[in-house]
C-alpha cells in the first residue's frame, strides 16, 4: 500500500514539474507571438497612415501594398494550413477537446510554427480574430511534446496538453486564473487533483515568463469601479438576455458563413482555400486602408467601450460591422481564435445598453459609475452566451479589466445569458466547430 501511496507521489511530483516546463514554453512562444502581432498591427497602421498623408503615388501605392499585401499574406497563411497542418485552421479549440476525448491524435510540433507564422500574417493582415486560439494550440502541441519526453502515461499527457491550452490562454489575455479555470471548465469538464495541479503549475509558469518578457499591467486600463448597488440587478438580468440573443445569433452566424464557404464551387481543395483566403484577406485590406481601427482582433474598440467613449450611434455602427467581420475572417481557414472578437462584441452592447439605461434612467448614475461598467459586464455576458463557460468568462475578464467590484453583475447578467440560448437551442459554439469538424473527418 505505501509503495502505491509513493508512486502516485512521485507521478504527480514528474506530473507537476512537466506542467512547469509547459507553462514556461509556452509563454515564451506565446508572449513573442504576442510582440509579433503588436509589431504587424503598428507596421500596418503606419503605412496606412503613410498612404493617407503622402501625394498621390504615396497614396496609390500604399493603397495597393496594404490591399493586395493583406490578400496576400491570408492567403500564404491559408496554404500553409492547408498544405502543412490542417488542424492548424481557426481556433484550434474544438482540436484540443476532440484529442482529449480520444476522437483524433494529438497535434505534432510542427503545428507551432504553421500556426505562429499563419496567425501573425492573417490576424496581422487585419482579420477580426483573437490571439487566443494559436497560443491554445501550441501550447497543447508544446505539452504533449514535454509528456513524451517526460515519459508520461496516457492520463497524465492528457492532463498535461489540457494544461498546456489553458497556460496559452494565461499567455494570451495576462489572466492565469482564467487559465486554470479554462481547464477545469471547458476542457477537461470536471476537477481533481492531478487536473489541478497541472492547470495551476502550466498558467503560474506561464504567466511567469509572459510578465517577465511582456509587463505585468492588465490588458485593458480601466479607473477603478464602484461596488453597483442591488437596484440594478433588473438592469443585469435584461442585459444578459440581451447579450443571450445575441450570443445566439453570433454563434449561428459563425456556422452559417463556414457553411457557405464550404458549398461554394471548387476543384481544388488547396487551391479553393488559397483564393477564398485571398479574396477575405482582400476585404479586410480595404476594411484596414479606409477605417484602420476597425481591422484586427479589437483590443482598441473594446478599450474606448470600456471607458465610455464614442456615442451609441457609432458604437452601433461598428458593433454591426464586426458582428458580420468576425464569422467572415473566421472562414478565411487561417489560425486565429474568437474570444477576442467576441470581448469587442459585448462590450460594445453592453455600452450601447448602459447609454440608453442612464439617458432614460438618469439616477442610475451614482450607482454604476458610467457606461464603462455596463461594457465589463457585457464582456463576461457576451462570452457566456457563446461559449458556455461562465466561470471562465468571468474570471477573465476580471483579470483583464482589474474590475473585481463587478463580479456580482457579472454573475446576474450571465446567470440569463446562459439561460437564454439554452432556451433557444443553440449549443455552446466549440461543441458546434467540434461536431462540424467531426463530420469532415
Amino acid at each position: 500500500m505505501n509503495n502505491k501511496a509513493d508512486d502516485e507521489r512521485a507521478g504527480l511530483l514528474a506530473l507537476a514539474a512537466a506542467s512547469v516546463v509547459v507553462g514556461a514554453i509556452t509563454g515564451a512562444i506565446g508572449t513573442l507571438f504576442r510582440f509579433s502581432l503588436e509589431r504587424a498591427d503598428e507596421w500596418r497602421n503606419a503605412l496606412v497612415a503613410w498612404g493617407h498623408a503622402g501625394h498621390a503615388y504615396s497614396y496609390a501605392y500604399a493603397f495597393v501594398f496594404v490591399v493586395f499585401g493583406a490578400a496576400a499574406v491570408t492567403a500564404f497563411a491559408a496554404w500553409l494550413v492547408a498544405r502543412f497542418a490542417p488542424v492548424a485552421s481557426g481556433s484550434g479549440i474544438p482540436h484540443v477537446e476532440a484529442v482529449l476525448r480520444g476522437d483524433v491524435p494529438p497535434a505534432p510540433l510542427t503545428l507551432i510554427p504553421i500556426k505562429f507564422i499563419g496567425g501573425v500574417l492573417a490576424i496581422g493582415a487585419g482579420l477580426a480574430l483573437g490571439r487566443e486560439g494559436p497560443t491554445v494550440q501550441m501550447g497543447a502541441s508544446i505539452a504533449h511534446g514535454v509528456g513524451v519526453i517526460f515519459k508520461r502515461e496516457a492520463r497524465d499527457w492528457r492532463v498535461l496538453l489540457a494544461a498546456g491550452a489553458g497556460a496559452g490562454l494565461a499567455t494570451a489575455f495576462n489572466a492565469p486564473i482564467a487559465g486554470a479555470v479554462f481547464v477545469l471548465e471547458e476542457l477537461m469538464r470536471r476537477f481533481d487533483t492531478r487536473t489541478a495541479v497541472a492547470a495551476l503549475g502550466a498558467s503560474a509558469a506561464a504567466i511567469a515568463m509572459a510578465r517577465l518578457l511582456h509587463g505585468d499591467l492588465p490588458d485593458f486600463h480601466l479607473p477603478a469601479q464602484p461596488f453597483p448597488g442591488l437596484e440594478l440587478t433588473a438592469a443585469h438580468l435584461v442585459l444578459g438576455a440581451i447579450l443571450g440573443v445575441f450570443g445566439a445569433a453570433y454563434c449561428r452566424a459563425i456556422l452559417w458563413t463556414l457553411d457557405i464557404a464550404d458549398t461554394l464551387p471548387r476543384r481544388v481543395s488547396i487551391g479553393y482555400a488559397v483564393t477564398r483566403a485571398a479574396a477575405i484577406g482582400a476585404l479586410v485590406g480595404l476594411l484596414a486602408w479606409f477605417a484602420p481601427t476597425l481591422a484586427g482582433g479589437g483590443d482598441a474598440l473594446s478599450e474606448q467601450a470600456l471607458l465610455g467613449a464614442g456615442s451609441i450611434a457609432s458604437v452601433s455602427a461598428i458593433f454591426v460591422l464586426r458582428f458580420v467581420l468576425g464569422p467572415v475572417s473566421y472562414a478565411a481557414g487561417t489560425p486565429g481564435g474568437l474570444f477576442a472578437p467576441m470581448l469587442t462584441l459585448g462590450a460594445q452592447i453592453g455600452f450601447v445598453f448602459g447609454s440608453f439605461c442612464l439617458h432614460w434612467f438618469p439616477g442610475m448614475m451614482p450607482a454604476t459609475g458610467g457606461v464603462g461598467t455596463f461594457a465589463v459586464v457585457g464582456m463576461a455576458a457576451f462570452f457566456t452566451a457563446v461559449v458556455r463557460a461562465p466561470v471562465t468568462g468571468i474570471v477573465l475578464v476580471t483579470e483583464m479589466t482589474a474590475s473585481f467590484s463587478l463580479l456580482l453583475p457579472m454573475l446576474t447578467a450571465c446567470f440569463t445569458a446562459m439561460t437564454v440560448p439554452m432556451l433557444l437551442r443553440c449549443a455552446p459554439i466549440y461543441d458546434s466547430l467540434g461536431k462540424r469538424a467531426s463530420r469532415s473527418r
